[in-house]
This record gives C-alpha cells, sequence and structure tokens, in this order.
C-alpha cells in the first residue's frame, strides 16, 4: 500500500468491495485508495472535505458515515464509480461526535465525547441515547459496533471497559482480558470482537458471544 503522503489518518472503513476509505483530521479531508491501470499501487485521492471529520464507517446499504466533531454533525454519502459524492445527507445538532458505527437493523450509533451513544434509524431518525434507554453511564463512551444479533456494543476510554447493549435485557460489561485502554472496535463474524488497546498500541481480539449464555 503507498504511503499516505500528504495527509495523517485518523480512522479507516472498508468497503464489501475492498475500496479503502480514511478520514484526515488535521487537513479536514477523507481520502479514498484508488487503484488505476497508470498506477496499479494506488493512490490516495480526497473524496469529501469537512471541517473535523473523525469517526469513519460504512453502513448497511453502503453508504460512507463520517462525523464531523466541531459542528456536531455526522455526514452521510455515497461513492460513485470514479469516486464522485453521491446522495450526501447529513444528521445535525450532536455535541462532539468522535466515532460512528452502524447500528441495528440499517441504522446507526454515534458516540459523542464525554457524553452519551446517540442511535439513529435507517432513515436517520433519533432513536434516543443508549444512556437515557438503558441507564447507562458513560465516562469517554469511543468505539461503537453493532453485531450480526443487533447488540450495540461500545468501548468506553475513560472507564477501561467494553459494554454489550442487547435489544432486550439490561447492559452487559464484558470481561476482556488484558484491554487497557479501549479505543476502536469492529465486530467480525462467528462472534469475534476485535479492539484497538490505545494503551499499548496493540490490536485485540475477543470471543465475547459466550458471556451472554
Amino acid at each position: 500500500m503507498p504511503g499516505t503522503g500528504t495527509f495523517v489518518p485518523e480512522d479507516v472503513a472498508v468497503t464489501a468491495s475492498g475500496l479503502v476509505v480514511v478520514s484526515d483530521l488535521i487537513h479536514g479531508a477523507v481520502c479514498a485508495l484508488q487503484y488505476t491501470f497508470r498506477e496499479p499501487q494506488g493512490r490516495w485521492v480526497t473524496v469529501g472535505t469537512f471541517l473535523s471529520p473523525r469517526g469513519l464507517a460504512v453502513d448497511a446499504f453502503g453508504h460512507f458515515l463520517v462525523t464531523d466533531y466541531l459542528p456536531g454533525t455526522v455526514h452521510s454519502f455515497m461513492l460513485g464509480p470514479t469516486l464522485e459524492t453521491l446522495a450526501p445527507t447529513s444528521i445535525l445538532g450532536l455535541e462532539g461526535p468522535c466515532w460512528v458505527g452502524p447500528g441495528p437493523d440499517g441504522g446507526l450509533a454515534v458516540t459523542e465525547e464525554f457524553r452519551d451513544v446517540q442511535l439513529f434509524g435507517s432513515a436517520h431518525q433519533p432513536l434516543g441515547s443508549l444512556g437515557t434507554l438503558t441507564g447507562h453511564s458513560f465516562g469517554h463512551p469511543a468505539g461503537v459496533c453493532s453485531d450480526s444479533e443487533g447488540n450495540i456494543i461500545v468501548a468506553d476510554e475513560q472507564k477501561h471497559q467494553v459494554t454489550l447493549f442487547p435489544r432486550v435485557g439490561p447492559p452487559i460489561c464484558l470481561q476482556l482480558e488484558g484491554l487497557e485502554r479501549p479505543l476502536g472496535m469492529a465486530c467480525a463474524p462467528q462472534g469475534q470482537l476485535v479492539v484497538a488497546d490505545a494503551r499499548d498500541n496493540c490490536i485485540k481480539v475477543y470471543q465475547y458471544l459466550g458471556e451472554m449464555a
């Protein structure tokens, strides 16, 4: 993969077709790795500019989701065959949105710095916050994802823990051995959870579904 060169990666997402897209908070850009006949090794192309892009994800419909920290916005868009932006929409009114991830039933979940996790439906309609809906108190919610069962999983950087929010029932604090400062997170097949630990700069993989039995 070519070097990043003129940008500083903040978050990364990969589409089902293998397109790699990276957010760059320093330069206010979202870049995609484009392969061409003349440049088979690939080159980074700016596909969007924002005030302060941070979290990045791809939803169930193939839309890119970008949190824009300072204006309190989540942007949604698709990319065409030549990486042109299509069908852009925005969710407004958030407070310090940092991380974003796909939610159950085609929706999305957004973590707000030192606050809560906001949930939105497939039409971007607000569904409330996890803290309000469950009574859970967050410290500094960070990475968020949802698994194939519809559970929402949130990393809490300040509390050094990962909490699973099932569709029905109270939140479950996952006992993940060796995890110190969870930050980014993704759900993988077969009930695996991939967590970026900012304390020791490692990517850790856990099998967590057994804790729900």
